[in-house]
């Protein structure tokens, strides 16, 4: 068996001492070992007092070159924009246990919301230690079976989709006829930093199988209390995806909508295609963040390459970013343009990104393709994917017993029959193979 020692880093590589800055991290002194620890030795990190390791690749710099004064600017004007606007601040419930009207209306107006403060300390450093065992045993090449010790990687034995690795400050997808060709222009690629990988995790797929505390969160009642005030009572599930954006080595994302099912539809609105919630573990900022059009999924189908081609650069005037601090949830609309850039900075971006759906947009829909094998999402396929929220409330249970469960209307009366026991934990085995892709 390959040697698993190695020597300490930082989030970005370097050593404590030359680490910078973040308005979310400070150190904190390094815990005992967990029992049985797998991973190698880590800089243990503090956010908001939540103890974290994660090991990542090391390198020293990363910039836009010629670029790099223009992206300065870029992000000030874009940060201020966007702490400018009515769309942030607590989950705030209105006298029927749903949203407030207010903050409806202002998720409907602009194409997302950021909730702040929903995911506490508890809950998020569970996720981090899963993660630090996700990315210690994720595959070393994009087609590799192994992780880095020689051993076989996390999710080889999987047949849907799962890890996706990029060359570091690449975009992979931009410019491509991938994903039914969305992502319609190629973003700036920064040179690649002396030291870098050929690889970096940039996806995990389906990550509810492979971590507790990310399926526990599945069940987390404030998101389903959002999910549930936005989609209604009878909301489905679309997919769950794990985002790593490496400081100074994560990749871009080509500015696009995620659409392509109902674009021509007549009863085309402005939630047609659904939403997506980001629980961002550390925060994120102008750069390393998401950056989102506001108001655009009111447009129906957009020339992307024509809005790039007339503001003169990949950097899209009225774009702003998503300012989050640890464990906030930011909900964006699927229909709204949005993108992000390479990440040259020295922050690290882990974000939990879980899709959901109005039901009327999906029932009996044949669709698929990008996440999930093309397929007919009828009753029964919904509810049989739909098991993974009454999962993620049963296991939640005894984790955080003084909460009060989430109750899934659809399913409430069979709640009974989805609990999370070793044999739900076999069963859940290439679940995201019945994700509801639109």
């Amino acid at each position: 068996m390959a040697d698993r020692s190695g020597g300490v880093v930082g989030i970005d590589g370097a050593a404590p001492d030359q680490l910078e800055t973040h308005p979310y991290l400070e150190f904190w002194p390094p815990p005992p070992p967990a029992i049985g620890a797998r991973r190698r030795p880590a800089v243990n990190l503090q956010v908001n007092a939540v103890a974290v390791s994660l090991s990542v690749p090391s390198v020293d710099h990363a910039d836009f070159g010629e670029h790099e004064a223009e992206m300065e600017r870029y992000r000030a004007d874009g940060t201020a924009r966007a702490l400018a606007m009515d769309n942030r601040g607590p989950v705030r419930l209105g006298p029927d246990g749903r949203l407030d009207a207010s903050i409806v209306a202002s998720y409907r107006r602009h194409g997302f919301y950021v909730f702040q403060d929903v995911v506490g300390e508890a809950e998020r450093d569970d996720i981090a230690r899963d993660i630090e065992r996700i990315l210690d045993r994720a595959p070393v090449a994009p087609d590799a079976k192994v992780d880095r010790y020689g051993d076989p990687a996390l999710a080889a034995d999987c047949e849907g989709r799962n890890f996706r690795l990029v060359k570091p400050l690449s975009d992979p997808l931009g410019g491509t006829a991938a994903n039914f060709g969305r992502h319609q222009i190629k973003m700036v690629e920064p040179d690649v930093p002396e030291g870098a990988p050929e690889w970096v995790v940039q996806v995990l797929l389906g990550p509810l199988q492979h971590s507790e505390a990310c399926l526990r969160y599945y069940g987390n009642p404030q998101l389903l209390t959002i999910v549930a005030s936005l989609n209604g009572e009878d909301f489905t599930p679309f997919n769950e995806t794990l985002w790593i954006k490496h400081p100074r080595l994560g990749g871009s994302v080509s500015w696009h909508q995620d659409g392509w099912t109902h674009w021509d539809s007549p009863e085309l609105d402005g939630d047609t295609h659904g939403f997506n919630t980001m629980m961002q573990l550390y925060g994120c900022d102008a750069a390393n963040g998401l950056w989102v059009v506001p108001g655009s999924h009111r447009g129906g189908r957009l020339d992307i390459k024509t809005l790039v081609d007339s503001g003169g650069s990949d950097r899209l005037p009225d774009a702003v970013p998503l300012i989050c601090g640890p464990g906030d949830i930011a909900v964006t609309n699927r229909q709204a343009v949005h993108g992000s850039f390479a990440n040259t900075s020295p922050n690290i971006r882990v974000s939990l990104t879980y899709g959901f759906h109005r039901r009327s947009s999906v029932l009996n829909v044949r669709s698929g393709g990008v996440h999930n094998p093309v397929s007919l999402y009828d009753e029964a396929y919904i509810r049989h994917r739909s098991r993974m929220i009454m999962y993620g409330i049963d296991a939640r249970r005894e984790r955080f017993p003084e909460e009060t469960p989430f109750e899934y209307q659809p399913m409430a009366a069979d709640a009974d029959s989805y609990r999370w026991t070793d044999d739900a934990r076999a069963e859940v085995h290439d679940y995201n193979l019945n994700d509801i892709g639109i």
